[in-house]
Formats: C-alpha cells, structure tokens, sequence
C-alpha cells in the first residue's frame, strides 16, 4: 500500500506541474503563445517537415495544426513551400526570424528557471533533469500508446 499512496503523490504532483508549465508559458512574448512555441521548437528540432508530421508530433488534429502555423507563418516565423515530392503539400520550415525567436524564448526561460530555482543546488537541478528525463523515457511515445490502449485500462490523471 505505500507504493500506491507514493504513486498517488506523484500524479498530485504531476498534475500541479501545470501551474509552472503556466509560468513559464507568461515569459513568452504576447504573440508567441505556447502553442506557437511548440511549433517552432518541434521544426528547430527536427527539421524541415510537412504538416502532418508536425500534427502527429504535437499530438493534435490537423485543423488545430493548421491555425498554430498559420500564426507563425503571419509573423515570418516559418514558411511554407510546396513539397518536391508532392505538390498538394507544403513543407513547413523556420525562417531566420523564427530561429531568432527560439533563441529569445530559450533565454527567457532560462532565466526564469534560474530566478525561481536560485536557492536549489546544481546538483539537485541536475538531479530533477535526470529524473525527468527518466520519466519521459519510462513513457516512450504515449501518443502511439494512446491509440493502443483500450478505455477500461486507461486512468484518469488525479487532480491536484
């Protein structure tokens, strides 16, 4: 039984990570919301793609997709080109601008964590990015899984 009370603490816990997720998403700047982050972060990260691999990799429909690059492309964050290989779709890719962005948003939320976490030691930071990386890695892709699992063994997150 104390393993499931420890397990019980930790989606509590998990679940009021949100509260700082909403933290750091107010030092973004007003046009960039996390959303628009993500998008940007996603195409740093792997490179040029179409939309549906961006929608997959976010996790998202399509159409929530589509309103996410039509922001940043409005903005020259990213542009769009027809695909080489297919010229009904378009190959999303970021701009200059977009990669200028990245760098602004990366100091702005390293800053932010250095000011909230200022009494924390190296060592325990180091610790926390261990563990969650360790974490992220005990989950594997959760959206594949999600399409596998079936809704009587799937569990609702407790709140917190």
């Amino acid at each position: 039984m104390a393993a499931q009370s420890r397990y019980e603490e930790l989606a509590r816990q998990l679940s009021a990570i949100g509260a700082v997720k909403r933290e750091m998403g107010r030092t973004l700047p007003q046009d960039c919301p996390p959303a628009s982050a993500g998008v940007l972060t996603l195409l740093d990260r792997h490179g040029e793609m179409r939309m549906s691999q961006l929608a997959e990799l976010l996790a998202i429909d399509m159409s929530v997709t589509s309103r996410h690059v039509a922001h940043v492309a409005e903005r020259g964050w990213i542009e769009r080109k027809p695909d080489p290989e297919d010229k009904r779709s378009r190959l999303l890719r970021l701009t200059p601008s977009g990669r200028e962005l990245l760098a602004e948003l990366a100091e702005r939320y390293t800053q932010t964590l250095a000011r909230y976490l200022d009494n924390w030691t190296d060592t325990d930071v180091g610790h926390l990015v261990e563990l969650l990386a360790r974490l992220r890695t005990s989950f594997g892709d959760c959206r594949i899984r999600a399409h596998h699992d079936s809704p009587a063994t799937t569990r609702t997150p407790a709140a917190g």
